[in-house]
């Protein structure tokens, strides 16, 4: 195991595109690190870097005490899993398990008592003489991670591993990635696009916007205190909604005004941002997750004050939860961050800055009566919305 430390790491291509610029992470012994962002934003590319596939630029390395720029890959002593598996189909399960440690050449006994013992651990060890065409996606990753494991290195870089994998098979994936590690104790670093895997595997997360580094926390810091407006809306699901609103202090109350509505922020979130003083009568950007709206009427006693008189739009019945879709009176945010937001899911047709509403989710008790075309009274959250500067996109904090 060893410690991985990212010093102001940049990396420009012979284009001139600069993929990552500037990137510090301090990587703790032992600890699972996720790299995630949208596609193209640089996290694979830091990766291959620590990997040595890509050359760095500026700035440096350090596996261990070791200063690791110019070595090769294999003098780092970090394994590699990829999202495509990689495997040698004419060797059996056995065989390619054990190939990095034959090239090595160890001891056959060492060798079998290593693979034999990964083998257990991935629950591998009926499959051994198998190639791996008879075997399923879950299984070829996990020789995969098997493959990894038997090298005993300082650290598991893994790119995307459970991308090619159906979304069923990826959640029983990530469990078994994430037990594995924590039983190993392996120094991880793990690339994803999947926020969902990013929160439920990593023991901090770092998000990535265009090869810049924007927040690295433990995941629910994330997600409760986003650093920007673009982490708030990257983690998350369904995303945060988002309108600009009019922030202004009457009798000592903080009031938020947008699309006719007027909601009273909590004392508790004026409290714990000092900063707000200086936005008194000025435009911000207000995030309000899913979760924080309910149904007022399965709510209790909500004030007026903080409560939304929408038309249901849509109804998604999910079982354990139903989110409701509906319009708010307000043009949808536009900014850098937003637009690289919806650069990544493909809705970029929803940020017509001259359009004269945005689409909101609701995620909603099972139990509710919204209906489609029907109004309903949603109790806002107010002690849990999120506030960004709406120039900047930084979070409103201290």
């Amino acid at each position: 195991m060893a410690r991985i430390t990212l010093d102001a790491v940049t990396k420009v291509y012979d284009d001139g595109t600069e993929a990552v610029s500037d990137l510090s992470l301090d990587i703790g012994d032992g600890e699972f690190m996720v790299l995630v962002g949208p596609s193209g934003c640089g996290k694979s590319t830091a990766l291959r870097m620590v990997a040595g596939l890509e050359a760095i630029s500026k700035g440096t390395v350090r596996i261990g005490d070791r200063v690791v720029n110019e070595l090769p890959p294999k003098d780092r002593d970090v394994a590699m899993v990829f999202q495509n598996y990689a495997l040698y189909p004419h060797m059996t399960v056995f065989e390619n398990m054990a190939f990095a440690l034959k090239i090595r050449k160890l001891d056959r006994r060492e060798v079998e008592g290593r693979v034999r013992e990964a083998a257990e651990i991935l629950g591998l060890s009926e499959y051994l003489d198998r190639r791996p065409k008879a075997l399923s996606g879950g299984q070829r990753q996990r020789v995969a991670m098997g493959r990894a494991i038997v090298r005993e290195p300082q650290a598991f870089l893994m790119d995307e591993p459970l991308s090619n994998l159906d979304a069923k098979l990826r959640v029983q994936m990530r469990a078994e990635i994430a037990r594995i590690q924590g039983r190993l104790g392996t120094t991880t670093v793990y690339v994803t696009h999947d926020q969902t895997e990013a929160m439920t595997m990593g023991d901090r997360v770092a998000v990535i916007k265009k090869g810049v580094l924007q927040q690295v926390d433990v995941p629910q810091a994330l997600y409760d205190r986003p650093a920007t407006l673009f982490v708030g809306g990257f983690i998350g699901s369904p995303a945060m909604n988002m309108v600009r609103a009019r922030l202004t202090r009457d009798d000592g109350h903080w009031w938020l005004a947008f699309a006719g509505e007027r909601l009273e922020l909590d004392g508790a979130v004026a409290d714990a941002r000092p900063a707000l003083a200086r936005y008194d009568d000025r435009d911000v950007i207000v995030g309000i997750r899913p979760e924080d709206l309910q149904d007022a009427a399965l709510a209790g006693d909500v004030p007026d004050d903080r409560r939304l008189r929408p038309t249901v739009e849509l109804r998604e019945a999910l079982g354990s939860e139903v989110l409701v879709h509906f319009s708010v009176a307000a043009p949808p945010v536009v900014t850098e961050d937003t637009k690289e937001l919806a650069r990544d899911t493909g809705m970029t047709h929803a940020l017509d800055a001259t359009a004269s509403s945005s689409t909101f989710v609701a995620r909603l008790d099972p139990r509710t009566s919204a209906r489609v075309g029907e109004p309903i009274e949603l109790a806002a959250d107010t002690s849990r919305l999120h506030l960004f500067d709406a120039e900047t996109g930084l979070g409103i904090y201290a």
